[in-house]
């Protein structure tokens, strides 16, 4: 949340805030939401997109050296109809922030859990610190903090033998794509000295924007936590959130050794 929320120029006060929504807002995309957490997932949207809203008029009434302000001199140096730039920005800024605060903290909480979970692992990490690029990957691969996306059909298609019709929604494993025996040895084993192809953070049209942040706050983190907290230890199990698609552990409760 520090992280995009300054890049952003947000209110450091508005962290816990629009954090919150994010944790509730991503329900819409779960793949099998109950009607509460559908409530509480609009109710965020609303409050998000006044948020943002508001956040672009603030920066077109005194723009400065943000993002935002960029991307509307940006918009208004191609097209003259302020209106469409202002939706056109308010449009980036929701979407950059809502992909931040969620999987990317999800991924970070997954990749401390599992490498706790294997000692020997994370020892030998320390041991190693140049392979932390390489836990990542397989952090990502092994437990993606997304494990489903849904795309729809522009027409219809026939996919691995399956006819879809058009306009018809599919839900896409990537958990289940990122374990699959015919890409990965020992898929079910986590192996962060493996080359870790993965799906996580999809492919082509539709590839992750945030991957090369994501990546960067993975490797900041997981470094400092070698450096500064060798003998980090679970002391009890991990609290998961009620999810499918978005796992998301809501409490992991450790001590030094």
């Amino acid at each position: 949340m520090h992280t995009i929320g300054s890049w952003l120029q947000l209110p450091p006060a508005d962290y816990p805030y629009l954090r919150a929504l994010a944790h509730d807002q991503v329900f819409t995309q779960e793949l099998l939401p109950s009607t509460s957490q559908l409530a509480l997932s609009d109710s965020a949207t609303g409050q998000l997109q006044a948020y943002f809203r508001e956040l672009v008029q603030e920066r077109r009434r005194a723009p400065g050296n943000d993002p935002v302000s960029g991307w509307l001199r940006t918009w208004d140096a191609l097209a003259a109809d302020r209106e469409a730039a202002d939706e056109a920005v308010y449009l980036l800024a929701l979407l950059v922030f809502l992909a931040a605060p969620e999987t990317t903290s999800t991924m970070l909480s997954t990749m401390v859990w599992l490498l706790l979970e294997h000692p020997r692992q994370f020892g030998w990490l320390r041991a190693h610190p140049d392979h932390v690029p390489d836990a990542v990957e397989e952090v990502l691969r092994y437990d993606s903090p997304n494990h489903i996306i849904s795309r729809v059909a522009p027409e219809d298609t026939m996919l691995a033998g399956v006819p879809i019709e058009k306009d018809r929604m599919v839900h896409l494993m990537i958990g289940a794509a990122n374990h699959d025996p015919r890409h990965h040895l020992d898929p079910g084993v986590f192996d962060i000295r493996r080359k870790a192809a993965h799906l996580s953070f999809s492919s082509g049209i539709h590839y992750c924007l945030g991957a090369p942040l994501a990546r960067l706050e993975a490797t900041t983190l997981l470094t400092a936590l070698l450096g500064r907290l060798p003998g980090l230890q679970v002391s009890a199990p991990p609290v998961w959130a009620p999810r499918v698609g978005f796992r998301r552990i809501t409490e992991l409760r450790v001590v030094p050794s």
